[in-house]
């Protein structure tokens, strides 16, 4: 389709053949996109804790066995956002292990064809505490946060992120469109992490908080360049 004076609309979801990239690789974990061509640049994560590799929100692509093989033995597989079903069902399937949700989280546990835990306010045995950072109804919003104190990382898989769309010029990190209006900027600013991974986009691996910080404050100062730049970065010639 073809917009005048402007040029086509990106895909916002790839689909057919996918195609890993990694994204993020650090001693603990790696991350990776399945379609980096798309405009929403769904990342995935996986995080080992002492041998035990938990993965967050997984979009499947050849290869993703195998970078999940080079840091341990998968335990499970995460879904931190009611809109992140993803491929989580497939990937835990082939490990053998649950996909976890959030039990507060609605409306998902019922639509993964596999075995499904609940998680309070930690997840399992991995070491993330976790929290909830958007919990509402209308619209539909239902987000997970998680903390790894020893790790220093904090996963976030909607409220921020790094891909075009969600950052004003100048930005390296920013929240969602739908978010900054009323950014959950004191319970975000409230953590400190080195490293800051998220749903859309490459993670921040250094100085995380100070970005993180950055963003909420400006969120809504920067509402107005942000959503030209989301149009622009969704648009290409």
């Amino acid at each position: 389709m073809r917009v005048p004076a402007y040029g086509t609309i990106m895909p916002m979801k790839g689909s057919g053949r996918s195609q890993l990239r990694e994204i993020d690789r650090w001693d603990h974990g790696v991350g990776w996109l399945a379609y980096p061509d798309e405009a929403m640049q769904r990342a995935s994560h996986a995080v080992e804790v002492d041998g035990d590799v938990w993965v967050f929100d997984p979009v499947d692509a050849p290869g993703v066995d195998d970078l999940l093989d080079d840091l341990g033995d998968v335990a499970g597989v995460v879904v931190g956002l009611d809109r992140h079903k993803r491929d989580a069902a497939a990937v835990a399937n082939r490990h053998e292990v649950p996909v976890y949700v959030a039990s507060w989280m609605t409306g998902v546990a019922n639509e993964l064809d596999v075995t499904v835990e609940r998680f309070g306010s930690e997840l399992a045995d991995s070491g993330f505490q976790t929290f909830r950072v958007v919990d509402k109804t209308v619209p539909p919003w239902q987000e997970a946060g998680f903390f790894h104190e020893e790790l220093d990382t904090l996963v976030v898989p909607e409220a921020v992120g790094t891909v075009g769309y969600y950052c004003a010029p100048g930005e390296r990190l920013g929240v969602h469109p739908m978010l900054r209006p009323f950014p959950p900027r004191r319970l975000l600013s409230s953590f400190d992490p080195e490293r800051l991974l998220v749903g859309h986009g490459a993670g921040v691996m250094e100085n995380a908080g100070d970005e993180l910080r950055t963003a909420l404050a400006n969120a809504r100062k920067n509402l107005p360049s942000a959503y030209v730049q989301a149009f622009k970065t969704m648009v290409s010639d």
